[in-house]
């Protein structure tokens, strides 16, 4: 894990919470409430369970949001089902246009079959064949362009554009981001002494709707990100106070991977929210993985595995416990899940 992990809140050179009212990026409390509502009939409430070999391995007491359970294997259903729920009629008759590395997607591909409303979705080259073969089988309109998330994306607006088509960000948008805050308010509702929660992090809309529920239930509740030093655009962001370009390499959470939009609302509300990010590599997040496996007999997406990769790595929260792992997703192609039990085996 990088040594720039995170430092006591009062103490924190990187990102600490605000004493002084926070930016919400057009996202309230009340909004994740109304998401909870509409989403609910929908998605899975997704079992939130302490782990026995975790918490004896780390010393700590240790709890896991099991997102991998949800449907589409992962929380994305989540914020793209409020994101269609909430268009307006004549954006619901055209249709919508995303781009995502997989987890979006699959997402948007059942909350377009449920709604009934029509979804284009842009992958990018790399993109797992996990998720592919999961966005061929659901019927939408797929199209593969650009060799990373970053040019994926470019084509994806420019062809949004072109088509008159709204286009629906996985993260920048406030309604992805409320319909990503449903996951903190499980948590609290079954977990109310939760101390410290570690969210994954890529462009910020999870740990943006995590963020801004912990911050408005329970001040003193703790918010960690993880983040893979491969693709580290939010780390570099909360370092530099403002969104910043970094290379892009290839990691096995490719969730996570990408650089920022320009002007994301997401930023000012990780600034504001996070007790910082931890940063983990390669080796650590599939050992992560594999531990998944071995002790839960669970599947985990690097993207999902961060977290507790930061754990593993010496990231220490302060007191009080428990702490909580978002496990974000499980959707991870057999011949990757092959290859890291080969590498990490004994």
């Amino acid at each position: 894990m990088s040594d720039s992990q995170p430092e006591p809140r009062d103490r924190s050179p990187v990102a600490r919470r605000s004493s002084l009212s926070s930016p919400s990026g057009g996202v309230t409390l009340h909004d994740v409430f109304l998401a909870a509502a509409r989403v609910g009939p929908h998605v899975r409430r997704t079992p939130l369970e302490r782990s026995a070999a975790l918490s004896a391995e780390l010393g700590l007491e240790v709890w896991l949001k099991l997102e991998p359970l949800q449907h589409t294997g992962s929380y994305k259903l989540r914020g793209a089902l409020n994101r269609l729920l909430t268009l307006p009629p004549e954006a619901r008759r055209r249709g919508i246009l995303t781009c995502s590395a997989g987890n979006h997607g699959l997402g948007m591909a059942e909350a377009a079959r449920l709604t009934g409303i029509a979804a284009t979705i842009v992958v990018p080259e790399n993109a797992s064949p996990a998720k592919l073969a999961g966005l061929r089988r659901s019927g939408v309109e797929l199209i593969v362009t650009g060799r990373d998330y970053d040019a994926a994306e470019a084509r994806a607006r420019a062809l949004a554009a072109e088509r008159g088509l709204p286009f629906v960000s996985p993260y920048n948008d406030p309604a992805v981001i409320a319909g990503a805050g449903t996951v903190m308010l499980e948590i609290l509702q079954d977990l109310p002494g939760a101390g410290t929660v570690v969210v994954p992090v890529g462009g910020g809309g999870l740990a943006s709707g995590v963020g801004l529920v912990a911050r408005a239930v329970n001040p003193a509740l703790r918010v960690v990100g993880a983040q893979p030093a491969a693709s580290p655009a939010m780390h570099a962001a909360l370092a530099a106070g403002r969104l910043v370009p970094v290379a892009d390499r290839p990691t096995l959470a490719d969730g996570l991977a990408g650089n920022i939009e320009a002007g994301s609302v997401t930023f000012p509300l990780v600034q504001s929210a996070l007790d910082g990010i931890a940063l983990v590599d390669e080796a650590a997040i599939a050992a992560a993985m594999r531990a998944f496996l071995d002790s839960h007999h669970l599947v985990v997406e690097g993207s999902g595995a961060v977290g507790l990769a930061a754990l593993r790595g010496g990231l220490r929260p302060a007191p009080p416990e428990p702490v909580v792992l978002i496990v974000s997703g499980g959707n991870v192609a057999t011949a990757v899940l092959a290859r890291i039990l080969a590498e990490t085996g004994e």
